[in-house]
């Protein structure tokens, strides 16, 4: 639709709002992340901000929207001199998860760099996003070296291009939203801690609110000339508030007393380097002036720390972000809280919503819905020191004991499938990517990405006195150019299947069981894979989670795995062969790791290990990259996970073996059997 949903419409979703129009007032804050639930606004409140921006006056014709009372003196498109701007509107700039490099940073024309000496560049999304916003959609689905490209140019202002010794930078400045869905995997800590801010939304559970938002969706889903129009005095009110906050900024006062509860809350919550306190400071200034005040206060830098705090206090990749209010509190308390503000100075009263924090204006009318309920209220969490309840009973599997807690997690070995993939860009196997060290060069198929100077020096030498070269250049055709071919590291697929039968809760292992497995999510989260969870006990086996990139959620289901009854591994290993028979088709480059977790020690119905036997062969036929983790205690030991490991064509490890700091020495790569195992899927 034509016409964007007015942003003071949105019902509810305050944080969200706010942490929006604060960084339209001060883009220094550092940009905002909203997580949450599908269904939430996210992406209609990021569109519906763009009509809110004040226009920016730009130099004409400039392709990298430079100031023309200020422009770029190294502005590609430069130099700009004594030349009047045009106004425009602010642009939202969406950044697709498919894009490539060269379509966020830009790209040269290599051939006429080489031939010319002339800086050909086409600009890319960040040049222009500048001086607007750049939108972010399921961020935590980008490739992680086009997220660092982008927090780069955030946090610097400016975006660099080198090619081959050819370099191009331009002014990059813009307000940087992210949105993601956290069932769909987490962003990396160290990237979490790039954004400014954090909000997290959820869908109001008020009856009332529920309805007011169908009701004004269907409005404008009817005519959204006319809903827009109904909108159009609280948005231009809003709009006029942006521009009062932003002229006010400058003005707005940081005092001794509010660095210190800044500098003090973030010691407090022990987060990591000093980007929280910059942010902090930044966010409570915006606050301040939003509110339209020239003094921080005490509330401002309580609600700065509930917006730039919770996603940098994750300590484990498991960590839901969050903060404890009431040592906030304290926290500021101790360090100034109870001391009298100042009277509020600046062009607001200080009353309604100019207060610190204060939210965005909603609507006057008699439709205008109750504030939302408050989301921890809704959906409240077990307390980490209650155990989790007991499983439900299921019919044939007697002896079902309640869940127990994984052991302490600790640093697994590297666990990565042979030969050489052309999967998504990760951090376990080898592959052919986009990024890491040349092997080699060929003709390139499409667009130049990655040039291959020496191989296209070597191809252009031989012509040079056919193509009549006199001068120095060398003279190069497009036949000449030669795409460098590199190596990395790509994610693949960890497929776990669990033992849960009553012999793994023998002994009591089970807690050390699923600390190993919990380790291995760590892994599989920290080298960007996707994970499944098969369990068997009983008579069958279920898949506890389908593949996803959300290794939080194997973890949840981990934590709440019940144990008990007899063993069916060749029910598992079969459910196994089904999921990846329909993963290979949905995604043919990404390959496989088996990990299964067992004593090996197959029971119920007819010669049980056998049935196992046969059902590992499938694997070790398609050439499935296994490994058994070998569950097995006691001094006396039978052997049969190892067995199940040959039977699967991969190795078996233990529990210790499995350790990063063990001594015990382990096969890095995986070994699949079968013909075409090595390079199956990478020729």
């Amino acid at each position: 639709m034509s016409t964007p949903y007015p942003f003071t419409a949105i019902v509810g979703q305050d944080d969200l709002r706010l942490g929006l129009l604060l960084n339209a007032v001060s883009p220094a804050v550092g940009g905002v992340l909203v997580r949450g639930e599908k269904g939430t606004a996210k992406s209609t409140a990021v569109r519906a901000l763009a009509a809110l921006m004040p226009q920016v006056s730009v130099v004409p014709g400039c392709r990298f929207s430079c100031d023309p009372v200020s422009p770029d003196p190294a502005c590609p498109d430069g130099p700009h001199e004594d030349v009047s701007g045009v106004s425009r509107p602010a642009r939202t700039v969406e950044l697709p998860v498919g894009a490539s490099e060269d379509r966020l940073v830009g790209a040269l024309d290599i051939e006429r760099a080489l031939s010319e000496g002339v800086k050909a560049f086409e600009p890319g999304l960040l040049a222009d996003a500048h001086r607007g916003i750049l939108y972010v959609d399921e961020v935590n689905l980008l490739h992680d070296h086009l997220v660092d490209l982008l927090l780069d140019a955030a946090a610097m202002g400016a975006s660099y291009v080198e090619r081959e010794g050819v370099s191009v930078r331009h002014a990059a400045r813009f307000l940087l939203v992210g949105t993601m869905n956290p069932e769909e995997g987490e962003l990396r800590p160290q990237l979490l801690d790039r954004f400014g801010l954090t909000v997290e939304v959820a869908a109001s559970r008020e009856t009332d609110q529920r309805v007011e938002v169908v009701r004004r969706r269907l409005a404008y889903e009817d005519d959204p000339a006319a809903f827009a129009a109904r909108w159009a005095d609280e948005e231009a009110r809003l709009r006029a508030r942006i521009v009062a906050a932003r002229a006010l900024l400058p003005e707005v006062r940081l005092g001794d007393k509010a660095l210190r509860q800044i500098a003090a809350t973030c010691a407090a919550f022990e987060v990591d380097g000093m980007r929280a306190d910059i942010v902090m400071a930044r966010t409570a200034t915006a606050l301040a002036a939003w509110a339209g005040r020239t003094d921080v206060l005490a509330e401002d830098v309580r609600q700065a720390a509930l917006l730039a705090l919770p996603h940098r206090r994750r300590r484990n990749p498991f960590d839901a972000p969050g903060l404890d209010e009431d040592k906030l509190d304290d926290t500021l308390e101790e360090n100034g809280g109870g001391d009298e503000d100042p009277e509020p100075d600046g062009p607001g009263d200080g009353g309604g919503d100019g207060g610190g924090g204060g939210l965005p204006p909603r609507g006057d009318g008699p439709d205008t819905p109750p504030p939302p309920a408050d989301s921890a209220d809704d959906t409240p969490g077990r307390p980490e020191s209650e155990p989790p309840g007991p499983a439900p009973s299921v019919p044939g599997q007697g002896g079902e004991q309640q869940p127990v807690r994984a052991g302490e997690p600790f640093r697994t070995k590297m666990l990565s499938v042979p030969g050489l993939g052309e999967g998504a860009a990760g951090r376990r196997s080898r592959a052919r990517t986009e990024h890491g060290r040349t092997t080699g060069a060929r003709r390139p198929q499409g667009a130049l990405t990655k040039l291959h100077l020496a191989a296209t020096v070597r191809a252009a030498a031989p012509h040079q006195r056919a193509r009549g070269r006199s001068g120095r250049g060398l003279v190069v055709r497009r036949d000449d150019l030669r795409q460098a071919t590199r190596e990395g590291r790509e994610g693949n697929l960890v497929l776990f299947v669990v033992d849960a039968s009553g012999s793994m809760a023998a002994r009591q292992r089970m807690g050390a069981v699923k600390g190993a497995v919990l380790s291995l999510l760590m892994d599989a989260y920290q080298r960007r894979d996707k994970v499944g969870l098969i369990t068997f006990r009983g008579r069958d086996a279920e898949l506890a989670l389908p593949p996803t990139s959300s290794v939080d959620a194997a973890a949840a289901r981990l934590e709440t795995l019940p144990t008990g009854g007899r063993t069916p591994v060749a029910a598992g290993l079969l459910k196994a062969h089904d999921v990846l028979r329909v993963e290979r088709l949905r995604d043919p480059s990404r390959r496989a790791l088996l990990v299964v977790v067992t004593d090996g020690r197959a029971t119920g119905g007819p010669d049980p290990v056998a049935l196992a036997a046969r059902a590992a062969r499938l694997h070790a036929a398609e050439g499935t990259a296994s490994v058994v983790v070998d569950c097995e205690s006691g001094p006396v030991r039978l052997g049969l996970a190892a067995s199940l490991a040959g039977e699967l064509g991969g190795t078996a490890v233990t529990l210790d073996e499995l350790r990063a700091e063990s001594i015990a020495g382990l096969v890095k790569d995986v070994r699949g059997a079968g013909p075409g195992n090595s390079d199956r899927r990478a020729a």
